[in-house]
């Protein structure tokens, strides 16, 4: 029969198996794009192989089946937790944690939902990175503490392991975990230059934008939230109101609460970490995580990741401070989740926007801040309400990562609209929105204009029709596009070309690329509003620390 539905309810792990709020796991249904699942589970963009590589197990599939609307049945949906006995939760909880088939699951629904907020933000389909459209998932490929994307193997492998505690850690069951790999698998898609050895902020990005995603994205499960900020104490009603003590909803509490740590049960399990959690970068002092900043790209995306966190924890405040309280230090509990996942789902749809602005290669986190800041004021000019803008250039600003010197307006912190004149006359408007080689004649016709260098290898990457909904509701339409170019040379030919110095032990016979391109974004006239070049060679300091100074001579 003919499907009624867009999307459908599936159980999953809100929090990590180790946290247990009021004693019990943070389980919740969740939306997911609505589809005939085949048995894995297996749709049109995630298949699920279970493949156990510690034990040489294929496990088997659970198979799904519908209801009369067309929507796939639940086959693990929660009982009323308030109806049923603790045995009876008990044995379910346990159920859960033992059924390879949930495990499968949950990485499905996971997957699937970090997907359709990807694709709602953009406005637009988003592919793998690998050129396929199925994404393979397996829950238990290996026995180790371990989790990561293989573009090569287009998939997504989770490993588990003997904690200290003796019990055995699964992060296919961490909404954290699963959440960040395929934020990899879908930013691999959309920049699949960003996974190439480049910068250190470049690789940092990938790990500090995975985690945002991971966290920011619970906050719209409501039921979630509410747990977790009632975790260690009682609310109470009054007048139909839930209500929540105004001390467990300041900043600090905020920043300290379950929501904002990665990882949890993961790292408070492995043997090597102390803490509770993998990650907590949102807590640290900007100077400190300034200081202990590495050429590590989970080290140093954290001093990205607090940045945006800490802008989240500003606003929340902000709009917590708004609500005024009820008697003697309560706020309302449904207000305060609401402001929070209003807050959330803003960051996390102008974060996900701000990567069609980025530069194609050689991404700092200024650059970053810049097309965040940009993507934003596209579909939201007016900014003087909540003050999104300002909140997030402050916080980048403690640590220290400002919009870059060149191509930016100094007051907005935004790249500078597009204003040279561009030649259309040898090209054709409708194809330019979907042909790569109509865009590139474009290109190649005004390369003088672009900063296009004729004598390097140059192709255009994509072409992406976007149509982006405004918090008034307004649609803005553009077309995106990515060239990038190529200079294979020799070491002798390195200063003549890059204009810098040979480095030391390259020898004059040895052979390298250097990689530049640039980032075009068209409105729906197709006249070009933003252009972002990075050449070939670039002098910059984007190399350096945010905040590192370079060095001088002598």
């Amino acid at each position: 029969m003919a499907r009624s539905v867009n999307t459908q309810k599936l159980t999953i792990l809100t929090q990590d198996p180790g946290v247990r709020i009021r004693g019990r796991l943070a389980v919740s249904q969740v939306d997911v794009p609505a589809e005939r699942l085949d048995p894995g589970p297996t749709g049109y963009r995630v298949k699920v192989i279970d493949f156990d590589g510690g034990s040489n197990v294929l496990y088997p599939s659970h198979r799904y089946v519908e209801d009369a609307d067309g929507a796939t049945v639940d086959p693990f949906a929660p009982p009323d937790a308030q109806k049923v006995s603790p045995a009876t939760w008990k044995a379910y909880e346990k159920r859960l944690l033992g059924d390879p088939r949930f495990h499968a699951q949950n990485v499905y629904a996971i997957a699937m939902r970090v997907l359709a907020i990807f694709e709602r933000a953009l406005g637009r389909r988003v592919e793998w990175g690998f050129g396929g459209h199925q994404l393979h998932i397996a829950p238990h490929a290996i026995a180790e503490a371990n989790a990561f994307y293989s573009g090569r193997d287009q998939s997504l492998m989770f490993g588990y392991f003997t904690g200290k505690s003796g019990a055995t850690v699964f992060t296919s069951l961490s909404h954290d975990i699963v959440a960040h790999e395929t934020t990899h698998a879908l930013l691999d898609g959309m920049r699949n230059s960003y996974v190439d050895p480049s910068i250190p902020e470049q690789g940092a990005f990938h790990e500090g934008f995975a985690d945002v995603v991971a966290l920011l994205s619970v906050f719209a499960l409501e039921e979630t939230t509410k747990s977790c900020l009632l975790a260690n104490a009682a609310g109470k009603r009054m007048g139909g109101v839930d209500l929540i003590p105004e001390g467990l909803v300041t900043r600090d509490a905020l920043k300290d609460s379950l929501l904002l740590g990665l990882g949890k049960q993961f790292g408070r399990e492995l043997r090597a970490l102390r803490g509770d959690v993998l990650r907590r970068s949102v807590g640290e002092a900007p100077a400190q995580l300034l200081k202990e900043a590495s050429n590590e790209p989970h080290r140093l995306g954290e001093v990205f990741a607090a940045a945006m966190l800490n802008a989240f924890l500003d606003l929340w405040d902000k709009r917590i401070q708004a609500l005024g309280t009820f008697g003697r230090g309560y706020r309302n509990l449904d207000s305060v989740v609401e402001e929070g996942s209003k807050v959330a789902d803003h960051l996390l749809t102008m974060s996900i926007r701000a990567l069609d602005y980025c530069p194609a290669v050689d991404l700092s986190f200024s650059a970053y801040l810049a097309s965040l800041l940009t993507a934003d004021f596209e579909v939201a000019p007016d900014d003087s309400r909540f003050g999104y803008r300002d909140a997030i250039r402050k916080s980048f600003a403690k640590f220290r990562i400002v919009s870059p010197a060149a191509g930016v307006e100094a007051s907005t912190g935004r790249w500078l609209p597009f204003q040279q004149a561009v030649a259309y006359s040898r090209s054709h408007f409708e194809s330019m929105l979907r042909d790569k080689e109509e865009v590139f004649r474009f290109v190649w016709e005004n390369r003088n204009v672009l900063g296009v260098d004729g004598r390097g290898f140059t192709r255009v990457n994509f072409v992406r029709p976007a149509t982006r909904v405004g918090p008034d509701g307004l649609l803005l339409r553009e077309t995106v596009v990515e060239y990038v170019q190529e200079a294979r040379i020799f070491g002798a030919e390195v200063e003549a070309v890059l204009g810098c110095k040979r480095p030391k032990g390259m020898s004059t016979r040895q052979s390298l690329t250097a990689y530049g391109g640039g980032t075009l974004v068209f409105d729906y006239g197709f006249n070009v509003r933003i252009a972002g070049d990075s050449p070939v060679y670039h002098p910059s300091d984007h190399d350096l620390l945010p905040g590192e100074k370079p060095p001088t001579a002598g």
